[in-house]
């Protein structure tokens, strides 16, 4: 299953990209993060339903710092994501 999702609130220069990260990669999930020049923050994502549950949880709460005031679905492509889950520039 995928994912795409776009993320809002305070969740530039709060560490977000590394936090998803990280959980991403705990999570066994593939995938990437990226700022957009807009200040949302957006992922994408690859796994098993659950896994991929527990990554929204991580986006809705993110670290320390972040105020997230929604995530909302974006349409998911059909291109595999690579491994390990990256962070873009």
């Amino acid at each position: 299953m995928r994912i795409h999702v776009l993320v809002r609130g305070r969740v530039q220069g709060v560490g977000f990209r590394w936090f998803v990260r990280e959980a991403a990669r705990e999570l066994g999930l593939a995938g990437w993060v990226r700022n957009r020049p807009d200040g949302t923050v957006e992922v994408a994502a690859e796994g098993t339903a659950p896994m991929l549950g527990q990554l929204r949880d991580v986006l809705r709460n993110g670290p320390p710092g972040a105020v997230i005031t929604s995530v909302d679905d974006l349409e998911a492509d059909d291109r595999a994501h690579d491994h390990p889950f990256a962070i873009l520039r």
